[in-house]
């Protein structure tokens, strides 16, 4: 880990902080190392839960660090950059990862609202993809948010550069929940708990079968579907809530 990241343990969560308020949270290259080494960190402690937030009260993530040796240092000679290399470990991380939008979310900070399952916002929150207001495109954020939005809307957004409030981000899909900064902690805490309580096998075969279904067809989706339903009945997990549910009892998964 490095000091633009911290990792926390809360019961069942495993919380990873953007540590560079100052910055309003910008993203460089030990940022996204930092994350990464959490998310790693976090299936190795067994977490059930990723929770993504930010320092501070004024931003979640406000984009790309554009100070001289910030966050735009590309290796050409690479196929894959560091941002996209976090939003494809993300993507796969077996675990459900709660984005804690504790500020504005902009540019680059979007991507980390996408890549997340389930998102909670403060309603003072703002939102935007103001890249083209600097000559640049949010080309990487792109491949995540074009599943979450409406083509149009995206459109709009990407070609104005405009700030969103957290009602328009709730309206478009973009969170789950909006609240009142005062509730924020118990509304994430609380959906942390949700989550905590569910089967971790049936949440990570679940998570598996939601990203292939992406690319798929309908034909090709629902006979994908019935193998994976088959193949999880066998799981232990599975045989264990039959059994407490039919035994009128408390479920005890273990993940197997």
């Amino acid at each position: 880990m490095s000091d633009s990241v911290l990792y926390d343990r809360r019961g069942p969560a495993a919380w990873i902080t953007l540590n560079r308020p100052d910055k309003r949270n910008a993203i460089n290259n030990d940022l996204l190392a930092g994350i990464s080494a959490g998310l790693d960190r976090a299936e190795a402690e067994g977490a059930r839960v990723v929770v993504l937030t930010g320092a501070g009260d004024r931003a979640f993530c406000a984009g790309g660090d554009l100070q001289p040796g910030g966050g735009f240092n590309f290796d050409f000679a690479q196929p894959q950059t560091a941002y996209g290399s976090l939003l494809r470990r993300a993507v796969a991380c077996p675990l459900p990862i709660i984005a804690a939008v504790n500020g504005h979310c902009l540019a680059g900070g979007m991507g980390f609202l996408a890549m997340a399952d389930l998102a909670v916002t403060v309603d003072d929150a703002k939102f935007g993809l103001p890249e083209v207001k600097i000559g640049l495109f949010p080309f990487q954020v792109l491949a995540l948010l074009k599943s979450l939005m409406a083509p149009r809307v995206l459109r709009e957004m990407c070609l104005t550069g405009a700030m969103y409030d957290a009602g328009f981000a709730k309206a478009e899909g973009l969170v789950n929940r909006v609240v009142p900064r005062a509730e924020f902690l118990a509304t994430v805490e609380g959906l942390v708990a949700q989550l905590a309580a569910t089967s971790p096998t049936a949440t990570r075969r679940g998570k598996y079968a939601l990203r292939a279904l992406d690319s798929m067809g309908f034909d090709a989706a629902i006979a994908f579907a019935e193998s994976q339903l088959g193949l999880t009945t066998l799981t232990g997990d599975a045989r264990e809530g039959l059994a407490s549910f039919n035994e009128k009892r408390p479920t005890a998964f273990r993940g197997d």
